[in-house]
């Protein structure tokens, strides 16, 4: 298996090998989950604009909302077995094989969302359907960011795994902007004279277009990551013999500890991500005198708005890495996390201080974000040994999706209406989810020194 490795650049040590050069390492950590969130997104955006009134019976706008964001949760339970399955075929058979695998299960899943029947033409088959479809796309994700950051992690120069590990963050925003794009695009050739609903045309055939649309996206990934050859830290455990047969055993059986640490390192991120991403959608665009009020944007607006949030996502995801480096993973993400408290008690104030307020609410979020996600591609694989490393981080890292992103949503639009339209206890909800990501942060040890190949 050493021959897929490629030759020591010229001055290194004759015993040198060097996986992957460093421009085919940031494009395929980035472009895999680039295309990977952009598929995630576009269902996201859909279950708030679309799903409710295509999958669902009508009759009551609130209950097809929490129907379409339960499907929407129905992904994340599906990322921990996705997680067991493509982090087994990682840890044994390597990086690159179970990428290419976890690409083609979620761009299929996708695509074939964009082709299903509705529920006015099939009936309670459409929504089963649809959740079939959901679960696919969750168990490829799970399989996805763990192995798109093994791929920079492991290849990254000496003192800059935090910076490497940025690159597979990005996909975040960067699937966000191209999926939300798309469907402003699209909406605003198809517009609608009710702010509240799409157009006809949209809800016709309009909203099919993002999710067919990724098949193009994914032969252009599938294009890169067959370029790609395997890490040292995976040849040199194969060498040592130290593929493990059971690596889901093993990872339970002797870093349990690490396991539970990364679930709730990533439990924070989770909730603040999907909050600032699914929720805000939906609470931004209910009008101010809806059944369940909201700030009353029409969609155009609010997504424009986002969007620029979003960029704010990018930029501190990448500023963040150079931090995790110079400072520690640990010490970054306290700071970060103490921030997020304290945004969490800000909500109520900041989204009544009218279009600026909310602006800066979104910007502020979206920051944060970024500031929180990015020393995540380094921080959870450098809790594990690199032969159990793919299981490992890929459990830590889904689970938490569970426990933040899978019910994030539906909590917040049951405290949403519990609080009479009020935000205030979906702040409250994201600042007690942060206080558990501190505590296991100050419970936890910095792993910027480990050996990544060990």
């Amino acid at each position: 298996m050493s021959s897929t490795l490629a030759a020591a650049p010229a001055g290194a040590p004759a015993n040198a090998t060097v996986a992957n050069p460093r421009s085919r390492v940031i494009l395929a950590s980035l472009i895999g989950t680039t295309i990977e969130f952009y598929d995630f997104y576009v269902y996201a955006t859909a279950a708030v604009l679309v799903f409710p009134h295509l999958f669902f019976p009508p009759g009551n706008d609130t209950a097809a909302l929490l129907a379409s964001f339960a499907v929407f949760g129905a992904a994340m339970v599906a990322r921990p077995l996705g997680a067991i399955f493509f982090g087994h075929l990682g840890d044994r058979r390597g990086r690159k094989v179970t990428l290419v695998g976890a690409l083609l299960t979620m761009g299929i899943a996708t695509f074939l969302v964009g082709v299903l029947p509705t529920y006015p033409q099939v009936g309670w088959l459409a929504p089963g359907l649809l959740v079939i479809m959901r679960i696919a796309q969750g168990f490829a994700l799970g399989g996805e960011w763990s192995g798109a950051a093994l791929v920079a992690t492991e290849n990254a120069p000496a003192g800059k795994r935090a910076v490497y590990g940025t690159f597979p963050q990005l996909g975040a925003p960067l699937g966000f902007i191209l999926a939300n794009g798309l469907f402003l695009a699209i909406a605003a050739l198809m517009p609608s004279e009710d702010p509240s609903r799409p157009s006809d045309a949209f809800l016709s055939w309009g909203w099919r277009i993002p999710f067919l649309f990724s098949i193009v996206m994914v032969a252009v990934g599938l294009w890169v990551r067959l370029n790609l050859v395997e890490s040292a830290a995976f040849e040199k455990t194969v060498k040592a013999g130290k593929v493990q047969k059971l690596p889901l055993a093993s990872v339970f059986r002797g870093h349990w500890r690490e396991l539970v640490l990364g679930t709730f390192y990533m439990l924070a991120t989770y909730v603040l991500f999907y909050l600032m991403t699914t929720f805000s959608l939906s609470y931004g665009r209910a009008g101010v005198n809806a059944a369940l009020p909201g700030l009353g944007y029409d969609y155009t607006t609010f997504v424009l708005m986002m969007i620029i949030g979003v960029v704010f996502f990018g930029i501190f995801t990448m500023v963040s890495g150079p931090w995790a480096d110079r400072w520690g993973r640990r010490r970054t993400l306290i700071a970060v996390t103490l921030a997020i408290i304290a945004f969490g008690l800000l909500w109520v104030p900041m989204l009544s201080a009218g279009p600026v307020g909310v602006m800066a609410w979104l910007i502020l979020g979206f920051s944060l974000m970024g500031m929180t996600f990015g020393p995540m591609g380094a921080l959870l694989p450098e809790l594990f040994p690199a032969n159990l490393r793919y299981t490992g981080s890929g459990i830590s890292y889904n689970v938490s999706s569970i426990l933040g992103a899978a019910v994030a949503p539906f909590i917040a639009v049951a405290l949403w209406a519990w609080g009479g339209g009020s935000p205030f206890w979906v702040g409250v909800y994201l600042s007690a989810m942060a206080v558990l990501t501190l505590i296991a942060l100050i419970l936890g040890s910095e792993t910027r020194d480990v050996d990544i190949e060990a």
